[in-house]
């Protein structure tokens, strides 16, 4: 009985070493800005003593033009970095103008596992404007907003799964996406994506990744087919 519970014991602490592990290791974005020209570098941190391999990057730039068109650059890879070590992984450069926009996100994984991620947004230029431009202005910011209202780590995971696909969408809807859970029978909770004030998709939670992907795929094209037929009620509304 007591080699058991020492087993158990050791199995908590690896753990919990395990987490804090990969609490050591982050991305950050720097930024270098030349009159039009900005250059952007994905910087990975170890502040931890071990070395760390099997990583994982994704480094993505969204700028949006003046006329509302999206372009994007998208780069990923494996790294290997050393204790105490800061480490260049990527750059991007990106001709921007004061009447356009650009997002930069950075997604940093360890076998898989989303372990940090960081942004940076630069908006247009503030330009006096009349009630009905301010009025579309409140009404641009709402878009793409994803609100993260889950309480599990599974819950939590598939936040992140979606949050990059989305992103990696290109898409910006003009209303809120809500990720929600609710707990269920036994330890199992139910995650569910509500829209304005509809609810699009519901299942209960299960850590694998290739099942929580599944959802997102089902939940981006739901999401889809709802801003469709938001789109042609509005049209019809003359709104």
């Amino acid at each position: 009985m007591k080699n058991y519970i020492i087993f158990f014991l050791v199995s908590i602490l690896s753990v919990i070493k395990l987490e804090a592990q990969e609490e050591d290791v982050y991305g950050k974005i720097s930024i270098l800005k030349s009159d039009r020209f900005i250059t952007l570098d994905a910087q990975i941190h170890n502040d931890g003593p071990l070395i760390r391999d099997e990583m994982k990057y994704v480094f993505l730039a969204l700028k949006k033009s003046k006329e509302g068109n999206y372009s994007n650059n998208k780069q990923t890879g494996e790294f290997i970095i050393n204790p105490k070590e800061e480490k260049k992984v990527s750059t991007i450069k990106v001709n921007l103008s004061e009447d356009e926009e650009l997002k930069v996100y950075l997604f940093v994984r360890y076998k898989e596992k989303l372990i940090s991620k960081d942004s940076l947004f630069i908006l247009p230029k503030i330009k006096r404007q009349s009630n009905a431009q301010k009025n579309q202005e409140i009404n641009f910011s709402l878009k793409g907003i994803v609100l993260d209202e889950a309480i599990t780590k599974t819950g939590k995971d598939f936040f992140d799964f979606f949050y990059q696909d989305y992103l990696l969408s290109g898409k910006k809807y003009p209303f809120i996406i809500k990720i929600k859970e609710k707990p269920a029978m036994g330890r199992s909770s139910i995650i569910y994506v509500e829209v304005g004030d509809s609810k699009i998709h519901e299942f209960y939670s299960r850590p694998e990744e290739e099942y929580l992907k599944n959802n997102v795929k089902t939940v981006l094209k739901r999401i889809y087919l709802y801003n469709k037929r938001r789109s042609r009620l509005y049209k019809n509304s003359n709104l």
